[in-house]
């Protein structure tokens, strides 16, 4: 197959050594709005440049998008209108009418759209989804997340994440859904600026916890913060009647026990989300080509990327407005 990729910064970069050895990818074209920057990753991986403008006319098969979140949208819409199946990195638009608009694109083209919730393509999420789904836990009571950032992100980059809700913690919630099968009916969002003073100057949050009640009963608490010193910690706690089970705590988990016989403080913790998830990641673009190729269905579509959104939306209503919210009350939030 012939592949093409729209952005090549940290995650791009990434995915073009992933698909350059791919045994299924026989050439990739890369573009980026900084062109040096592409050519410096082609050259590295042996792929081919073309300017943004022409690469859907480049004779590829499907289109990888790993560009800046403001150009996904149009992005998803220009790869639709071609007849591409195309995959794209979370989220699909800056706001929700720019997200229902490329789905409907989509969904009028008849073609392919996959999101990148790599989480679900981890091992140990895997296992519990097949843990709860099985019984093996029993009745499913608490559900604990937590999503933590060893650095914050540049100052430039907070006004465009769309806010830790939306940037961080949307995977969170699509994982929750995953795993347990159920959806979100409410939630209760809080948040704290503290911190680095950037975070208020952009009207965002530094730490945020959230209590969602989901649709058979269970509750579920999910935690973020971007100023976790110790090291990057994604984990997730699912307690039921029977048993309990973690996601994430293994010897680079990033704590340190106060109990006398606990595990000691890991020797080397996760740094970031790349190093963490590689093999997610690339799970997530086997995936994708074996969508291509009409040998899987979909794993995770726009819609799934949209359900998510609506519990991220709801819970910035939350925080602001200080009350719980459901999602279901939200204006503008209806299907593409």
């Amino acid at each position: 197959m012939r592949i093409g990729l729209m952005g090549t910064g940290r995650i791009g970069s990434f995915h073009a050594e992933v698909l350059a050895r791919h045994r299924e990818v026989d050439s990739l074209v890369l573009a980026d709005a900084d062109a040096g920057r592409a050519e410096g990753v082609a050259r590295r991986v042996g792929a081919e440049v073309a300017p943004t403008e022409r690469l859907l006319a480049s004779g590829v098969d499907a289109l990888v998008i790993a560009s800046a979140t403001a150009a996904h949208a149009e992005l998803i819409g220009r790869a639709a209108r071609a007849g591409l199946p195309c995959f794209c990195e979370k989220p699909i638009a800056t706001d929700l009418p720019g997200t229902l608009e490329a789905l409907r694109e989509v969904e009028s083209a008849g073609t392919v759209l996959q999101l990148g919730f790599m989480r679900r393509f981890d091992a140990g999420y895997a296992v519990a989804r097949e843990r709860v789904r099985s019984g093996a836990l029993g009745r499913l009571h608490t559900v604990r997340t937590v999503s933590s950032d060893a650095a914050p992100p540049p100052a430039a980059y907070l006004p465009l994440s769309g806010g830790l809700y939306r940037d961080c913690l949307v995977h969170d919630f699509d994982i929750l859904r995953w795993v347990t099968g159920r959806e979100v009916v409410e939630v209760y969002a809080t948040g704290s600026a503290a911190g680095p003073a950037m975070f208020a100057a952009a009207d965002d949050v530094a730490t945020a916890a959230v209590v969602l009640t989901l649709d058979d009963g269970t509750l579920a608490t999910s935690t973020a913060t971007r100023c976790n010193g110790a090291g990057y910690d994604v984990r997730m706690e699912l307690a039921g009647e029977l048993d309990q089970l973690a996601v994430g705590l293994d010897d680079r988990t990033p704590i340190t026990s106060a109990e006398v016989s606990g595990p000691p403080a890991p020797a080397k913790p996760w740094a970031g989300f790349l190093e963490r998830f590689a093999p997610a990641y690339e799970a997530e673009l086997d995936a994708f080509l074996q969508v291509v190729r009409g040998e899987r269905a979909n794993p995770c579509d726009g819609r799934e990327a949209l359900e998510a959104l609506r519990v991220a939306e709801a819970c910035e209503v939350s925080r602001r407005e200080g009350r719980a919210v459901r999602p279901a009350e939200l204006p503008g939030l209806g299907r593409p």
